[in-house]
């Protein structure tokens, strides 16, 4: 159809949104444990599903080798620091 992507614009708003609320919930993560565990979850359902779409739709297969990666390891680093309980984290 030509012309920008509507999905890529669409996708890099929400990933830019939540970018600055994930900031904004590193100077207190306890008080914000859901929001790092959503990002963590929303994550790996995103990789997963996109691998999946890779996978059967040849024409998308780069996103095994880009997307999907960077997806799981935003979602690894996330879980390894995110706080546990207030014992942890004091």
């Amino acid at each position: 159809m030509g012309g920008p992507s509507m999905y890529l614009q669409m996708i890099l708003g929400i990933y830019a949104t939540l970018g600055v609320f994930l900031l904004l919930a590193a100077r207190n993560p306890l008080a914000n444990l859901s929001l790092i565990w959503f990002t963590v979850w929303s994550s790996i359902v995103h990789g997963g599903i996109m691998a999946a779409q890779a996978i059967v739709y040849p024409e998308h297969r780069g996103h095994l080798y880009g997307d999907v990666p960077a997806l799981l390891l935003i979602a690894l680093v996330l879980a390894i620091l995110a706080p546990r309980s207030a014992k942890v984290a004091g």
